[in-house]
């Protein structure tokens, strides 16, 4: 990679775990990224200090991804309040995936462990601001890396030395939960600016809320109008909450996920929805440091050589009450699973990975703009509705139990969670919601409570722009519109997702270049 240009190695540097995650550079492997504030401050410095690309879209797209480091880790200082990022970047999970011989990633696993201690030294020294809320929400993340260190085939003096120093980031955490500050907000500012910086947008935080706002009344017809179909005579959020109470148990998670996602893919193939329908993805089990959240990918970078990609699911855990644990579960129903699958797998992440994979220039095969990332594989979830996926699951399940409304209130319900978490984020970060208070709009306006519910609303903390995926929905929409008007009779589906896929992952205020050369 020493013809990798400067600009995109500088923006690497400060984002290890992503460059080799999320692009495939392996030459990061065994390497956790200097996140002291010294170190940060030398990187900041370099952001910016190369060619220029000679694509003006490229070059847009490379000073977005500039202006987003600066703003979080230059102006706002997040590294030394949120915790998110360091734990990121000790994060083990990624050597279990086949992207090399597994000699060869059990080498750099080592590496990576052995480097711990230093890292995490690093790490509590530069986490100096963290808030209590901040470190709730990130202690289960924080304990769970432990796991991801196994007692066997790691030299015993690495092994130990590693523990030990997690113990410390444990306790800085527990410390911090204790006695830390008890307002997690940004403020109203800061946060425009976290959101705009890297999607190259001047963000204007009441009117994105206002939008919100509207989005939720929209949704909540909709599921009405779906729940109707079920029983016209009950409340239509009882209706959805009867239909994602019918999940499997823990154990049957993994095989449920299985079943949408291969009807997911057999859809979106035979709709010919994205340019490309090749590539294998395996649903596993969430390793433990990612189970805080309920579903995620994991993909080949484009980086690196073609690899099955990983449709992690996450069961309850086996400490929470049944109650909890029922309530976690519903994220499994056959309504729910229909979302989630289309959005993870086809013709979401997993579709979008493939183009990513054979996009024209580096600068789009190494920035992911993250509002993008999401909104896209949102906008998948309605898109399909109105391609027929719920109808074309009814059959393919042959189940009075899983009907075209099911699906539908899979889908609505899992909007509502969406453009929840825009609402919360705004809420938090400007102090207009506590997250209790934003807990309990999760229980009221989405079929989920307790234990999901209040994950939902403490993610808010430490994931300030979770509301990117109905805010990149929204943007899709507004383009489709607008490719309608432009192209006339000349547009379809197709041409409008290729377009957009074309760009990789571009900032929200570049998508227009798809209708210029789409």
């Amino acid at each position: 990679m020493d013809e990798y240009p400067a600009r995109l190695r500088a923006i690497a540097d400060l984002d290890v775990a992503g460059a080799r995650e999320e692009g495939g550079l392996h030459e990061y492997d065994g390497v956790v990224a200097d996140l002291s504030r010294d170190g940060v401050a030398a990187r900041l410095e370099r952001l910016g200090k190369g060619e220029g690309f000679p694509d003006e879209h490229d070059e847009a797209h490379a000073r977005a991804a500039e202006e987003a480091l600066r703003v979080e880790l230059g102006e706002l200082e997040l590294h030394r309040s949120n915790p998110l990022r360091h734990i990121r970047e000790l994060d083990l999970s990624c050597y279990d995936r086949e992207y090399a011989p597994e000699p060869e990633r059990l080498s750099a696993r080592d590496r990576h462990v052995a480097q711990w201690p230093d890292a995490i030294d690093r790490a509590i020294a530069a986490l100096d601001r963290v808030s209590a809320p901040a470190a709730t929400a990130m202690l289960g993340a924080a304990r769970g890396l432990a796991e991801g260190v196994p007692e066997d085939d790691v030299p015993e003096d690495i092994r130990a030395a590693a523990l030990s120093a997690h113990r410390r980031l444990v306790t800085h955490l527990e410390t911090a939960e204790k006695s830390g500050p008890r307002d997690a907000a940004l403020g109203t500012d800061a946060l425009a600016r976290l959101m705009g910086a890297g999607e190259a947008l001047a963000v204007d935080v009441e009117r994105l809320s206002e939008r919100a706002e509207a989005e939720r009344d929209r949704l909540l017809s909709r599921l009405a109008e779906s729940a109707a179909r079920i029983d016209p005579h009950r409340e239509p959020m009882d209706v959805a909450r009867d239909a994602v109470a019918d999940h499997p148990d823990g154990e049957a998670v993994v095989g449920h996920a299985r079943t949408w996602t291969a009807l997911a893919q057999d859809f979106t193939r035979e709709r010919d929805l994205v340019p490309y329908h090749d590539g294998r993805c395996v649903v596993r089990l969430s390793p433990p440091s990612q189970r805080w959240v309920v579903a995620a990918l994991s993909l080949s970078g484009p980086a690196e050589h073609d690899s099955p990609a990983s449709f992690f699911v996450t069961p309850p855990d086996p400490g929470w009450s049944a109650e909890d644990a029922a309530e976690w579960l519903q994220l499994f129903s056959p309504a729910n699973l229909a979302a989630i699958s289309v959005h993870e797998v086809a013709p979401g992440h997993f579709s979008h990975n493939r183009a990513l994979r054979r996009a024209s220039s580096e600068v789009r095969r190494s920035l992911f703009s993250p509002a993008f990332i999401e909104g896209w594989a949102h906008y998948a979830e309605e898109m399909c509705l109105e391609e027929g996926f719920g109808a074309y699951a009814e059959q393919a399940l042959g189940s009075d139990s899983v009907t075209a409304a099911h699906v539908e209130i899979g889908v609505w319900s899992e909007a509502l969670v969406r453009v929840t978490r825009l609402a919360a984020a705004i809420g938090v970060h400007t102090g207009a919601m506590t997250v209790d208070q934003a807990a309990r709009r999760f229980a009221a306006d989405t079929p989920h409570g307790g234990q999901a519910a209040l994950s939902e609303a403490r993610r808010a903390v430490v994931d300030p722009t979770y509301g990117r995926y109905t805010w990149g929905k929204l943007a899709v929409l507004d383009l489709r519109e607008r490719a309608r008007e432009v192209w006339g009779e000349a547009f379809t589906l197709r041409r409008f997702h290729t377009a957009l896929l074309d760009l990789g992952a571009p900032p929200l205020g570049l998508l227009e270049t798809a209708l210029a050369r789409g």
